[in-house]
């Protein structure tokens, strides 16, 4: 059993009560870590050193470009232990571990972009209309950061936020998920291993209450960044009332894929392939609303079944695998009953759509592809976060552009199409926060990502989210010789 502990203050320690919660390896069933779960004394005491990190530690004296050195070097730690990062995450969530690795790697570049940004952020000086006057902005850190985290890209998930959020100069309490923590906590030796000052960067993980709650809800959290679901969020919305942080989130979505027939179909397959069974489905962005021209509708759907057929589910640490398990059983026996409902609404099971019998452990599901003769069926409304697509038919142009915006969710979108007038046109009226042409899931620390209606609001990557996490000042001097007048006598 493989057993980690909270960090906090830059110190090593286990909850105030000493409760725990344990790990489930999704792929064998099996506990294979233990790991603290947080107290309310323990959000206290993270958020307290977190408070004294920037106001009365180090950090705060800092400049902009010693802070950049730092996160450089905690870039080069984490490209240095990709293997073993990559391990414990496959370990723990289930993911792929060619996934987890080469998304580790990456998370690297995250840092290394905003290092560079770190000293990149300006005021400027108002040519105001007042005489005698010098006026200037500055852009200051926004306070203590709560960073809430899911399982499925931790990694990856934590650098969007913690990026920008060190970037700018704030300190940052992280809370990772419940379920598969254990990559958060290797990564918090990293964070040690840089150098950065007792209190910048606390990791801590446990249930939504009373972790969660009293971590967004704290007096002394200025910010929140959070990735999960709409349920989540809507408390964390409540608990900020309280505290008035600035919140960001990121919800997930029902991402729609457009095929027209005059898409480059095997690009068009690849991109439907790649936007529902990588990670197993389990992607905020996973374009599970497939929208297919009635023209290539047929041809498309064949070969979309017949590429799912070969996808080769198993261990997800074997080199071979190219799909693993789901990350919870709860997760797996949820979307098992959808299809089933989905089924009795009229939608046709092409593939998929079960567990397979070969595993008599782990938490693995089919890919699944429905065709469905409307939106009403819930796997079209809903997001699953798993392995199945649903596909539909539309005529024209207008049609999949009304098709595609039939959502409350308004994260991402695929066009595939080879008019390029067409992908402009469509790109311009699709409702969603990121959308790829003859593409998909391709992403950078450079390019906002973030979403509209019922996936979230705020922007991670990118200058957008640097700014994000700053407040603006605004400085007024009086360069007059003169003493300001009496504000008794008008004049």
């Amino acid at each position: 059993m493989q057993r980690y502990q909270h960090y906090i203050n830059g110190k090593w320690g286990d909850a105030s009560d000493g409760a725990t919660l344990r790990s489930i390896n999704p792929a064998n069933e099996e506990e294979w870590a233990e790991v603290p779960a947080a107290t309310e004394e323990d959000v206290n005491q993270a958020v307290a050193a977190a408070k004294r990190a920037l106001f009365e530690g180090p950090w705060g004296k800092m400049t902009a470009t010693q802070r950049g050195k730092m996160m450089r070097r905690l870039g080069e730690l984490i490209a240095g232990e990709v293997d073993h990062l990559g391990d414990i995450e496959t370990i723990d969530s289930g993911k792929l571990l060619k996934e987890t690795r080469g998304q580790t790697g990456y998370v690297s570049d995250y840092y290394d972009y905003f290092a560079g940004l770190a000293d990149k952020t300006e005021g400027a000086t108002l040519p105001i209309d007042k005489p005698d006057m010098h006026v200037f902005t500055t852009r200051e850190p926004i306070g203590v950061v709560a960073a809430v985290v899911p399982w499925n890209a931790q990694m990856f998930l934590t650098a969007t936020k913690l990026g920008p959020a060190l970037a700018a100069g704030n300190t940052v309490v992280l809370k990772a998920s419940e379920e598969a923590p254990a990559p958060m906590f290797e990564f918090a030796r990293l964070v040690d291993e840089a150098g950065f000052p007792p209190g910048v960067v606390n990791v801590i993980t446990g249930y939504g209450e009373p972790c969660g709650r009293a971590l967004t809800a704290h007096p002394d959290v200025a910010r929140v960044a959070f990735t999960g679901g709409p349920e989540t969020a809507s408390r964390i919305i409540q608990n900020t009332s309280r505290n008035y942080a600035h919140v960001s989130l990121e919800l997930g979505g029902k991402s729609p894929m457009v095929i027209f027939e005059d898409a480059d179909l095997e690009g068009a397959v690849n991109g439907i392939i790649a936007g529902n069974f990588g990670a197993s489905g389990q992607s905020c962005v996973a374009g599970s609303r497939v929208f297919i021209q009635e023209g290539v509708y047929e041809d498309v759907l064949a070969e979309v079944v017949k590429r799912a057929g070969r996808i080769q589910i198993g261990d997800p640490l074997g080199e071979d695998t190219q799909m693993g398990p789901l990350a919870t059983r709860a997760q797996r026996d949820r979307i098992v009953a959808a299809v089933a409902r989905s089924q009795e609404q009229g939608a046709e099971l092409h593939y998929g759509g079960k567990p397979p019998a070969r595993f008599r452990k782990g938490y693995y599901f089919e890919p699944t592809i429905l065709g469905c003769p409307s939106q009403e069926i819930e796997t079209v409304q809903n997001e699953m976060f798993g392995p199945v697509l649903s596909a539909l038919k539309f005529r024209d142009e207008n049609d999949a552009i009304a098709m595609a915006n039939d959502t409350r969710f308004g994260l991402g979108a695929g066009v595939f199409t080879e008019n390029l007038a067409r992908a402009h046109r469509v790109s311009a009226r699709i409702r969603s926060g990121i959308l790829w042409v003859n593409t998909y899931r391709a992403i950078s620390p450079i390019a906002p990502f973030g979403g509209f209606g019922h996936s979230g609001y705020g922007r991670e990557a990118g200058m957008e989210a640097l700014l994000d996490y700053t407040r603006t000042k605004t400085v007024w001097i009086n360069t007059s010789s003169e003493p300001m007048a009496n504000p008794f006598i008008m004049r």
